[in-house]
């Protein structure tokens, strides 16, 4: 049986390490005077978001029409090297900074905490497919390779593999961290 809180199989957060979540909700995260730094991590968040949509766009419309790989790799490529790059930096600040923080601002969630350092490894590897599927297109087509339709479609299933997955800890991260910040946060940078 695969662990409920396995990144890949999650549906949601355990109610306890939602605590924070319903005394903050959703519904006032749009508030005037929200913490900076929880306002600047939803952006990110958005940022990301928006990138992935871009990209499964992008990866659709190829798919309906296949004939034209080089078009889709100027498109995809560049958003791709941005995506990696952002989201591999903004994990390696949060792992690195942010986590150890927030642990010892609130001990009584410090398992959230450990659980969604441990999704940025699944994230991580995801990252990397979606790199070795990016580079073999990009190969693929500066090579005028006769089968460069079918590295995109690699890449575009290396995406639809993805996506899911981090959008899944982008809301969780989301419901521990933006109340966190903004009930208890006073001071953090």
């Amino acid at each position: 049986m695969s662990d409920p809180l396995d990144l890949a199989h999650r549906q949601g957060l355990p109610g306890e390490w939602l605590a924070l979540r319903d005394r903050f909700p959703r519904s006032r995260w749009g508030e005037a005077g929200l913490n900076p730094v929880a306002a600047h991590w939803l952006q990110m968040h958005a940022g990301f978001r928006h990138h992935g949509d871009h990209m499964t766009r992008l990866a659709t419309a190829f798919r309906a029409d296949p004939a034209n790989p080089r078009g889709l790799h100027a498109q995809l490529i560049p958003a791709l090297q941005a995506f990696l790059q952002h989201l591999d930096g903004h994990h390696r600040i949060e792992s690195g900074h942010y986590f150890p923080v927030f642990r010892q601002m609130e001990p009584d969630i410090a398992a959230g905490i450990d659980l969604l350092d441990r999704d940025h490894d699944a994230v991580h590897a995801h990252l990397e497919a979606l790199f070795e599927a990016g580079r073999g297109f990009h190969m693929a087509v500066a090579g005028n390779a006769p089968d460069a339709a079918s590295s995109a479609h690699r890449l575009a299933d290396a995406l639809d593999a993805a996506l899911p997955s981090l959008t899944r800890h982008l809301d969780d991260e989301e419901d521990i961290v933006i109340p966190l910040i903004a009930l208890k946060g006073d001071g953090i940078r």
